[in-house]
């Protein structure tokens, strides 16, 4: 008679052949592409072998982004950081021609948690600690030097996350000194007063009403989608204007966006190809 714990054995280790057959091996890290390549920018609306060739054909420079979600007074929705960097990020990788834009980072410092202080004080903000911000940054940028990105680029589009973005990247540029991959914070893309300037260069002279609202984050909000900043229901109510500005006609609003997404991508691809040590020029 065969023991009970022999056919126990005999059992497990059958259940552990039936289950192998069952599994199916991970990809080849080299199998090719079967398919064209989709024309992107953004990491997260690549395929991994998309990634994986993007990278090897000199797409090295990995851009991560920082928004918000936050109260913007009562025509623009509360992520209109985030909405501004879709349109920006994309801009400025494909003026450097060697970057990918990784998921941007809607959630930041936006004030205390309880008791709430700063943008928590009003609905639909969403707030995470300064550590936590941090701590988010790091592994982000670690993820992507494990998998080959040469440079990380750090920019925000809101002032609460800039310290928080210069400490990590300085942090990081020392842990990874030698190891074939730089970290940059680029303060250069939130530089309010050269938005303004440019803005008054070119006819928009705004006198504030406080809202946390203005023409620049207006404009290029609806060219990523009018509905975002309520452009239908504010001429309804005849309030579609910001700071004295009238936003209509649309498409002259939408031109201005363009022209201004373009002038801070340029900035911008400046100062990084300097902290990278690139050449203007591209070489």
């Amino acid at each position: 008679m065969i023991p009970r714990c022999l056919l126990l054995v005999v059992f497990l280790l059958l259940l552990l052949a039936s289950r192998a057959r069952g599994q199916v091996p991970p990809p080849d890290p080299n199998e090719p592409r079967p398919i064209d390549a989709f024309d992107t920018v953004f990491l997260e609306e690549m395929t991994w072998m998309e990634v994986r060739d993007a990278l090897r054909n000199g797409k090295t420079t990995a851009i991560v982004a920082t928004g918000g979600v936050e109260q913007n007074g009562p025509y623009l929705v509360t992520g209109k950081h985030n909405v501004i960097l879709r349109a920006t990020t994309e801009a400025i990788a494909r003026e450097l021609g060697n970057a990918l834009v990784a998921p941007l980072v809607p959630f930041v410092p936006e004030g205390d948690l309880d008791p709430p202080s700063g943008h928590m004080q009003y609905p639909g903000t969403i707030s995470v600690r300064e550590g936590t911000f941090r701590a988010l940054l790091t592994d982000i940028a670690t993820s992507l030097k494990t998998h080959g990105f040469e440079e990380v680029i750090l920019l925000g589009d809101s002032g609460g996350n800039q310290e928080g973005m210069a400490a990590v990247a300085a942090e990081l540029g020392v842990a990874w000194e030698g190891s074939g991959t730089g970290i940059h914070f680029i303060p250069e893309y939130y530089d309010n007063p050269r938005w303004i300037v440019w803005l008054e260069e070119h006819g928009v002279v705004e006198e504030s009403e406080g809202l946390h609202d203005d023409v620049r984050h207006s404009a290029i909000m609806a060219l990523v989608d009018p509905a975002l900043i309520r452009a239908e229901a504010r001429r309804r109510a005849g309030l579609f204007r910001i700071n004295g500005i009238e936003l209509d006609p649309l498409d002259e609003t939408l031109e201005l966006a363009r022209e201004l997404v373009a002038y801070q991508a340029r900035v911008t691809v400046e100062a990084i190809r300097k902290a990278t040590g690139e050449g203007l020029d591209g070489r």
